[in-house]
């Protein structure tokens, strides 16, 4: 069982550094039925509830033309979790496992991806299916789901590179 803040055995903190290498704009909130990290499913399904993606002022222009895309990739930030685990134990075992190596929100960017499932475009929201984030989340990003994406941009060069390619 999911508990809030617990350090499990095997679990090692670690100190995040003060400073800050980025700034990020919140585009949106997100609305889903789960108000608790504890009833959150961990992997969205593309069957699960209807949710709403809340796009803000400027941003809503830059919804022209996502309607064409069946899946979209929603990146958001998870603003309730914590910073400082290295090391988790996710079926709390004591067993170690490092957060780059899991799905956790529990990570030093709290950054999270889904593919969700475009039930419908408006102006101002899209409603779709497969989140898996606590109602309120700040929205980060959306961008058409990779493989169903083909460039507008004409080619550019490496666009088609395969193999290793020589460094100096």
């Amino acid at each position: 069982m999911v508990r809030l803040d617990e350090i499990r055995a095997g679990e090692v903190l670690a100190a995040p550094p003060a400073g800050n290498d980025a700034g990020l704009t919140f585009i949106g909130r997100i609305r889903t039925p789960w108000v608790s990290r504890l009833e959150t499913p961990r992997l969205g399904r593309p069957d699960g509830p209807e949710c709403l993606i809340e796009i803000f002022e400027p941003w809503r222009p830059a919804l022209a033309g996502i309607e064409s895309y069946a899946r979209i990739e929603v990146l958001f930030w998870m603003h309730l979790s914590r910073r400082d685990l290295v090391i988790q134990s996710p079926a709390n075992d004591g067993r170690g496992h490092g957060t780059f190596a899991l799905r956790s929100p529990a990570r030093p960017n709290p950054i999270g991806t889904t593919i969700a499932t475009l039930v419908r475009a408006e102006p101002d929201r899209l409603i779709v299916r497969g989140l898996d984030c606590i109602d309120g989340t700040p929205l980060l990003d959306l961008k058409p789901d990779r493989s169903l994406f083909t460039p507008i941009a004409p080619e550019q060069p490496g666009d088609r590179q395969t193999g290793d390619r020589q460094t100096g």
